[in-house]
């Protein structure tokens, strides 16, 4: 069982030395992945509800510093040598699929292949009208932006032609180190689960009833001629923290899941001490599930 922590670049964390210094305690420790969260602005006052909480409000205030995710990325891909790099989630229809392709690839490149994107479709409508980016037909959009960074990390003088993005026979370069990056669905929707079936890589529900989202998820890869088994799964679950992790990850395995993602708060107090005993007590112990 693959363990990686969310909320990796908040708080302390997002600064230079907090960054530095996590980073560096978690990958001591065996932990697998590292993932970001993502907000271009904060939209004081916003109407859209956040669907992560009761409340409805995100967790935060408009002051809160929430670094970029790639920057970040990129700062923690030069601290670490094994670590890899997530975020978890980046809105992709908010950004230009020709240079966000191209960013990816750079630090894939520069890392190792060591980039996990995961991507969602975004809640926040304020934040789409910021950006002077359509909130309409967003799920679309994330599809074609996906079709065509996987065309432009697949050859040079590539060409696309779709209702969002165009280009004809252009190269980008420097290609991922794999020749390709894992892009991961986040969501808890149904849509959500078709598309990780569909065209996912992984799937990483951020909430939600696990059991009927993978069999959603299964059956769009069904239909759309691919095993899904093959789609790795990521699932925030804090039961692995109890008395018997070894038997929660076994039921969560066999339940469908491939990597856990704790909470980065866990780990705020005292990160090198509180990340190695989460390694021996933890990691260590479910590490062969």
């Amino acid at each position: 069982m693959k363990i990686g922590i969310a909320f990796a670049n908040i708080a302390r964390f997002g600064t230079g030395e907090g960054a530095a210094e996590f980073a560096s305690a978690a990958e001591a420790a065996g932990v697998e992945s590292l993932w970001t969260v993502e907000h271009v602005i904060f939209p004081s006052g916003y109407r859209s509800a956040y669907p992560y909480d009761d409340s409805g409000r995100m967790p935060m205030t408009p002051d809160t510093p929430l670094t970029d995710p790639l920057i970040w990325l990129t700062w923690v891909a030069a601290q670490t040598s094994t670590i890899r790099l997530g975020t978890g989630i980046l809105i992709l229809p908010e950004r230009n699929p020709v240079v966000l392709a191209k960013e990816v690839a750079t630090l894939d490149a520069l890392s190792g292949g060591r980039v996990e994107l995961g991507i969602g479709v975004g809640w926040l409508r304020e934040e789409f009208e910021a950006l002077g980016v359509p909130w309409e037909r967003r799920g679309a959009r994330t599809d074609e932006y996906m079709g065509a960074m996987r065309t432009l990390w697949g050859g040079d003088d590539v060409s696309f032609d779709g209702e969002f993005v165009s280009f004809e026979t252009v190269s980008s370069n420097p290609k991922p180190a794999n020749g390709t990056v894992p892009i991961i669905i986040g969501g808890h929707s149904e849509a959500a689960a078709r598309r990780a079936g569909r065209i996912g890589d992984g799937f990483f529900p951020g909430k939600g009833d696990l059991a009927p989202m993978l069999a959603t998820m299964g059956r769009a890869a069904e239909e759309a001629g691919r095993d899904p088994a093959e789609i790795e799964v990521t699932w925030s679950d804090l039961e692995v923290l109890g008395d018997d992790p070894v038997g929660a990850a076994e039921r969560l395995r066999e339940a469908g899941v491939d990597r856990l993602a704790v909470p980065s708060i866990m780990f705020m107090r005292d990160p090198a001490s509180t990340l190695a005993e989460f390694g021996e007590r933890v990691i260590g112990p479910i590490a062969d599930i």
